[in-house]
């Protein structure tokens, strides 16, 4: 009896990380992806500390940034998934990575914040049609049976170019200024001619910038050199505008009728819009009140400069987990079907997120990051799994374009309304108790803490809707 392409345990086809790394198509993108994402965090690092400077310190001109990279997909995510379905995904992927390349040197030369904050909506733009073109290309990259793992690559990528961007930046950067010097020492022919109008920017503080433009270029020429089969029917031919509506329609009346997906999608955001407050609020409560150190750990000199600067503790751990778990999640899909893992993702999370938000110690702090991670990269990958087995490729971008939506709306909402409630609960704290409040009765932990609720309400829901009852089948021989 064919298998439930579902319900069954992905991985008990044999399935491995070095068949997958083999096929030369999809390392290219695996290379893309890493380089890119790399260069995303260093400018990522560079925008929040100059955006603070400009502002005077401004905390809603810094979460300016992130509405900036948010607001396109409220405008354009309809659309988008259908230009991904009906055009060459590569070739899109490749001009979103030129564009970005050119978008990202405007930032070298601005010291106007409505200028950065409309240079990261631009990019945002490109950026929303090429992340579903890279998810839903995957699958015509590898094997059926390999996709699992190809998913799980590529989040593990994603995640390990935050990493290595939030902890080597500073290295990063000073190789590159290295190279740099050495080019204009070399006396190289025209170097001289040069030198006078691009070394600031090379040498400066802005130089990520340069540098990130250099990685979406790299990006685009890895992704030149993948030669896709023949193109598919849909694919050829000029787009008639008149279609795009009629698309995107599809893909609604799609989503209705599979009540199982739309549950997925739902479920995604209610748990978004409790979790998301880690990022709002989470990172204002660890600069407040973590205390403490970590035994034995703390002795070496690189946990003591994290410990030292808490905010990006959490985050290094948080992206340890993520990169953890989804190394980890293809294996636990050979005994797991893909709605258990989701489910159990979510409700992890937001049970270790109370338990969080109720200590101010930083080893508490640590387990939460990485277990929040580990999470995180589990909901990811089944969920994106579960899209690519359940939905036609004809659809795909679009569905892929829906959850990037739905994401992208609940931390949105999640910043919008979860932070000033933050706000508004520690004003109301200090009212009631005076300056003398301890930090265990404070606003931020109150926030996360009904943060923490709606992601089990998240994941009530999930166990309600999704097919948690159908028994895995064996893969077919």
């Amino acid at each position: 009896m064919a298998a439930n392409p579902v319900t069954a345990p992905v991985a008990r086809v044999r399935a491995t990380y070095g068949a997958v790394f083999q096929n030369r198509r999809f390392r290219a993108l695996w290379a893309s992806q890493l380089v890119s994402g790399i260069g995303d965090w260093l400018v990522i690092g560079l925008l929040i500390p100059l955006v603070t400077t400009l502002s005077g310190g401004s905390a809603f001109a810094v979460a300016g940034i992130m509405i900036a990279k948010i607001i396109p997909s409220l405008i354009f995510s309809s659309f988008i998934g259908v230009f991904v379905d009906r055009f060459d995904r590569r070739r899109l992927m490749i001009a979103c990575d030129i564009a970005r390349a050119l978008l990202t040197l405007i930032l070298l030369f601005t010291n106007s914040l409505a200028l950065i904050y409309l240079t990261v909506l631009l990019m945002e733009i490109a950026s929303l049609f090429f992340s579903p073109a890279r998810n839903a290309l995957i699958p015509r990259l590898v094997a059926p049976e390999e996709v699992t793992i190809a998913n799980g690559l590529a989040y593990t990528t994603q995640q390990g170019s935050m990493l290595i961007g939030l902890t080597m930046s500073g290295a990063i950067l000073a190789g590159f200024e290295a190279i740099v010097r050495w080019v204009l020492e070399s006396g190289f022919p025209l170097v001289d001619v040069l030198a006078g109008v691009f070394a600031p920017a090379l040498l400066g503080p802005r130089a990520g910038v340069v540098l990130n433009s250099g990685t979406f270029i790299v990006s685009a020429l890895l992704l030149w050199s993948i030669r896709m089969d023949v193109r598919p029917e849909r694919e050829i031919g000029k787009l008639d505008l008149t279609l795009l509506g009629r698309d995107a329609l599809d893909a609604f009346r799609f989503l209705k009728q599979h009540q199982e997906l739309k549950g997925l999608l739902s479920t995604i955001g209610l748990a978004l819009l409790g979790g998301g407050a880690v990022i709002s609020v989470g990172l204002v409560y660890v600069q407040q009140n973590l205390t403490g150190g970590l035994p034995i750990l703390d002795q070496f000199g690189a946990i003591q400069r994290l410990i030292a600067a808490p905010q990006t503790f959490v985050l290094v751990v948080l992206a340890l987990g993520m990169v953890t778990g989804a190394v980890v999640v293809p294996r636990l899909a050979r005994v797991l079907s893909l709605q258990m893992l989701f489910l159990g993702a979510v409700a992890t999370f937001g049970v270790t997120m109370m338990i969080f938000a109720s200590s101010s110690s930083y080893l508490v702090a640590m387990l939460f990051g990485f277990i929040a991670g580990f999470c995180i990269a589990c909901l990811t990958v089944a969920g994106n799994t579960y899209v690519v087995r359940t939905v036609a490729d004809e659809i795909r971008g679009r569905v892929f374009t829906a959850m990037e939506s739905v994401i992208r709306v609940a931390l949105l909402v999640s910043m919008v309304v979860v932070a000033p409630l933050g706000d508004l609960l520690a004003a109301l704290v200090r009212a009631l108790t005076g300056e003398g409040v301890t930090s265990w009765f404070s606003g931020p932990r109150i926030t996360l803490q009904l943060a923490s609720l709606i992601v089990m309400a998240a994941a009530y829901y999930a166990y309600r809707t999704l097919d948690l009852r159908a028994a895995p089948e064996e893969a077919d021989a």
